[in-house]
């Protein structure tokens, strides 16, 4: 029998443009972005997400945007990876499927247009309204929640999740 797996996708909250002699890189959270990461913390907290691993991109605003999640999160494992940058759905889901030990609920904090990509590939066919919501945009500061029934990462491919979550900053108390 497979067991659940979940894996939570959060796009970075809204970056800063201010200081044009930054790189894209090294751009830090705008106000908003701030704001939405504190209500993400406080949705996170009640709806219980507490993923066993987080993968985060190396960027200063994914950085920013996990740091005050941590706790709420439950204090999990935060791995750094600059191969999350700029990445493309292809690239995520092989990261994904090679997760090592293997983690039952994972976060992966990174980017568009990779990881909306990457949500929309892994979500079944079947999801109705999230689903569409979901292919219209994935907005800074947005989570998405996904399932599979898999014994391994391994396993997981376009259309075997479930979309059971997408969350919006702007759309939260």
């Amino acid at each position: 029998m497979a067991h659940a797996r979940t894996l939570y996708l959060l796009r970075h909250a809204k970056s800063s443009w201010d200081d044009a002699g930054l790189s894209d890189h090294d751009r830090p959270l705008a106000p908003r972005g701030q704001r939405a990461v504190k209500k993400l913390a406080a949705h996170v907290r009640e709806a219980g997400i507490a993923p066993e691993l987080v993968l985060c991109s190396t960027a200063a605003r994914t950085r920013a945007t996990i740091d005050p999640l941590r706790k709420a999160l439950g204090d999990p494992e935060i791995r750094h990876l600059p191969e999350l940058y700029a990445a493309w759905d292809d690239a995520l889901l092989d990261i994904v499927r090679h997760v090592e030990p293997e983690p039952r609920s994972l976060l992966l904090v990174g980017h568009n247009p990779g990881l909306h990509s990457l949500a929309v590939l892994l979500a079944g066919s079947g999801d109705g309204e999230l689903r569409l919501r979901l292919e219209e945009k994935l907005p800074t500061g947005a989570l998405v929640t996904l399932t599979f029934r898999a014994d391994s990462w391994a396993a997981v491919g376009p259309g075997s999740g479930r979309l059971t979550g997408y969350v919006v900053p702007r759309e939260l108390p």
